[in-house]
């Protein structure tokens, strides 16, 4: 690495989010605690603004293609976003549309566009959102070859997932491969020796992503680019260049253990019929329903 690129990541560790000549972004993260849950713009604000605090300068939203209420998530962020090429920024973050979608054969299918074409798949997929209808991996590629996409193999060696054993003419119309925060963080040297074996054997770049569904997760893994961008177009060439490199968070385990038992927590408030938005948002004081708890004892 040349002393140039060493100085801007040195600089960039103290200013973080400034228009330096680098790009922190997390290529897999989703806008909803849970699939089946509502959506709501408070939680959405709140995990945009913690991505932002946390070092990221962009991330792919590759939400579920299956999820509750995913036209209204993406409209939300259409609306409320600054439009900058084709990301949309909220206080210096640039959000990029995707979508994460599953394939019959078992795996997810990554996928970032434009916000249109997003929206339309989407609404194209209706068909094939539940399991025993999911579309095959090839049925879905020839869909996405209807639009600029790009479009990765999420998490290829997760258990239940068989990407891997797709035939080489399929595995060849990935763009790229995930390296994936939440893998990571449960066998980091598997994880590594495998995706980045998968991708050397498919002549493939390898990306990073954390999988997140709430903020703590957020920088587990990082891609560094030398140079922002704001199209796909640009992203794609940015990655074909291999002008990046990843970055894990050496406490990369904690952060995701740690983003498991919140999840499970915040889920079972809802279950409990808890508005867990307000738990989570909540600045200071405990709930009516602590508190009188508290009161009955």
């Amino acid at each position: 690495m040349d002393v140039g690129n060493n100085i801007c990541f040195n600089i960039d560790l103290i200013i973080s989010g400034t228009e330096t000549c680098k790009m922190y972004i997390d290529f897999h993260t989703h806008g909803k605690l849970a699939k089946y849950l509502p959506f709501s713009t408070e939680y959405t604000d709140w995990l945009l603004g913690e991505a932002k605090r946390s070092g990221l300068d962009a991330i792919c939203l590759t939400e579920h293609f299956n999820t509750a209420q995913f036209d209204e998530l993406y409209g939300y962020i259409a609306s409320k976003g600054e439009q900058v090429g084709d990301a949309f920024a909220f206080g210096g973050l640039k959000v990029f549309p995707g979508m994460e979608t599953d394939i019959a054969e078992g795996g997810h299918v990554i996928c970032v566009g434009k916000m249109d074409a997003v929206r339309e798949l989407n609404r194209r997929l209706e068909p094939h959102k539940e399991k025993g209808n999911f579309l095959p991996a090839g049925e879905l590629f020839d869909l996405f070859d209807e639009y600029h996409l790009l479009v990765g193999a999420g998490h290829p060696f997760r258990d239940g997932g068989h990407i891997p054993e797709l035939d080489e003419g399929m595995l060849k119309r990935f763009d790229f491969i995930d390296l994936n925060g939440k893998d990571i963080a449960i066998d980091r040297r598997r994880t590594e020796r495998l995706t980045y074996g998968f991708g050397r054997k498919l002549g493939k770049p390898v990306v990073s992503g954390s999988d997140t569904h709430q903020a703590v997760q957020y920088g587990c893994v990082r891609t560094l680019f030398e140079r922002p961008f704001d199209t796909v177009e640009d992203m794609e060439k940015e990655i074909k260049a291999g002008n990046y490199r990843i970055v894990i968070n050496p406490e990369a385990g904690f952060k995701v253990k740690t983003a498991d038992l919140l999840k499970r927590s915040l889920k079972e408030i809802h279950a409990l019929g808890g508005d867990y938005v307000s738990v989570l948002l909540r600045k200071s004081g405990e709930s009516p329903a602590v508190l009188a708890a508290k009161g009955a004892n």
